[in-house]
């Protein structure tokens, strides 16, 4: 199969962070933008993990600007305490990335507020982040770009269990964080036009590809790899499914091209793999009714600390 591959610009002296970059898409992110220039930090909850993807980013881009801060997305007080590490810092932000993710934990489990551990680290932990560095988001003109699923085609918000506490099922669980991601990045876009923030925001999904999502996570229970990263990992030799390089460049092409515009959804030309392209948002992401009421949901569950705007 012949490589995808996207060009992108000269970050030099820009600022970016990127969420889940310690392995997988995420690191191939951050490589790429360290490459073109950028500055990267990379909020990771392992510090050895943070620290094999930093030596791994330096040695691909000699010179590379790259670091680590401590974030655990399923915790809000993590989450503040990189909120208040950055805006202690002060420095303007150009491009934030929502690319962490946790998916189908063996059983259904919590984050230390209490949330289904899908929803509060997808979502709610980078609602939190993005609205806690709303200031530096607005001082650097920011672009944020959100990453989604293709499990998000379809399904709903189910507005009177959105912890799964009534009724739980893993996937529709994981289905639920990820509309939730696509309204989220609608929502924002629209607060900052209406606004005047300055802000850009749009969202991604990679398609299909071997990423750690499905690997084995002792962290949540999970000992071993599931079938399905199994599959997933033939029908990528056989390019039926993209690799991790290529899951990235929905993403990067978002965040970084010339072209891209807010309130724009990006994924691979064919469903689960191919050429970055410009794509309608599914069904589930077009209510902007929806995606205004997330919002104050949103606001509510995770309280007044990160409300900065």
């Amino acid at each position: 199969m012949p490589r995808t591959d996207i060009t992108i610009p000269d970050l030099t002296g820009r600022l970016a962070l990127v969420t889940g970059a310690s392995d997988g898409i995420g690191r191939v992110i951050a490589t790429r933008l360290a490459s073109a220039g950028a500055e990267v930090i990379l909020p990771v909850r392992s510090p050895s993990k943070g620290d094999a993807a930093v030596e791994s980013i330096r040695r691909g881009v000699p010179g590379a600007k790259v670091s680590t801060r401590s974030l655990d997305l399923s915790s809000l007080d993590s989450v503040a305490a990189l909120v208040a590490e950055l805006r202690s810092e002060g420095r303007p932000i150009n491009l934030l990335i929502n690319n962490a993710g946790v998916m189908q934990p063996p059983s259904r489990q919590a984050t230390k507020e209490g949330f289904e551990l899908q929803f509060g680290t997808n979502h709610l932990g980078h609602f939190a982040l993005t609205l806690g560095i709303l200031p530096l988001l607005r001082d650097g003109e920011a672009r944020v770009t959100h990453q989604t699923s293709i499990a998000a085609r379809n399904g709903r918000i189910d507005w009177s269990d959105l912890n799964g506490e009534k009724s739980y099922d893993v996937m529709k669980s994981y289905t639920q964080s990820k509309i939730a991601v696509g309204l989220f990045a609608r929502e924002l876009d629209a607060r900052s036009r209406a606004a005047g923030w300055g802000i850009s925001s749009n969202f991604s999904h990679p398609g299909v590809s071997p990423t750690n999502l499905l690997a084995a996570q002792p962290g949540m229970g999970r000992g071993s790899a599931t079938g399905g990263r199994r599959v997933i990992s033939v029908l990528s030799r056989l390019g039926i499914a993209g690799t991790v390089d290529s899951a990235a460049l929905p993403a990067l092409t978002a965040a970084t091209s010339p072209a891209a515009q807010g309130d724009q959804f990006y994924g691979p030309k064919r469903l689960a793999a191919g050429p970055p392209t410009l794509i309608e948002p599914w069904v589930p992401f077009r209510d902007m009714a929806d995606a205004a009421r997330l919002w104050t949901e949103s606001e509510r569950l995770i309280g007044e600390r990160f409300l900065m705007v």
